[in-house]
């Protein structure tokens, strides 16, 4: 990760604890994006915890945010030009992201809504992040995301520590 922005409050907002909080604010997590076709699996991945979903653009699944905010939602990601969005709806209001790339940089930007407030993503606490997405020796490749294909190295993949406590 290159750099976040809101962090404190986009957790605040999510409802995740003081020390949750003041752990995941020193992490550097990594961003593993596999594609074929419409079908992804995203995975997280940190020395505190891990997080993985998979989905299929424009189809409707349900997802368990455990080791994030602990919530169970339903989820839609879809195209928006060269984005990815998801919505997501559930027992906690107001809540989803979007992911590009540009350059060799991955954005995230991630909402959380306050109970209450206006639901755009102008108005809700966001969290925006930058990771890097071309790692020398210790990260995957991602050379493009679009409708089409995202390219990345397979052998590194395989190689993921994955937490064991998560």
């Amino acid at each position: 990760m290159i750099s976040n922005e809101n962090f404190e409050s986009y957790m605040r907002a999510l409802g995740i604890d003081f020390a949750t909080r003041k752990i995941a604010n020193l992490l550097k997590p990594q961003k593993v994006i596999e594609q074929n076709g419409d079908f992804f699996r995203m995975k997280t991945i940190s020395s505190f915890r891990n997080y993985s979903t998979e989905f299929t653009v424009g189809t409707e699944y349900e997802e368990e945010t455990k080791g994030l905010d602990n919530r169970k939602c339903k989820s839609v990601v879809t195209w928006d030009s060269d984005k990815l969005v998801c919505v997501q709806k559930g027992e906690k209001k107001n809540r989803g992201w979007k992911h590009w790339l540009e350059g060799d940089e991955l954005h995230l930007v991630s909402r959380a809504c306050w109970p209450g407030s206006v639901v755009s993503w102008g108005s809700c606490w966001l969290l925006y992040t930058f990771i890097n997405c071309v790692l020398p020796e210790q990260g995957p490749k991602i050379l493009k995301i679009s409708r089409d294909a995202v390219i990345m190295s397979r052998e590194y993949i395989q190689d993921i520590p994955m937490n064991p406590f998560f």
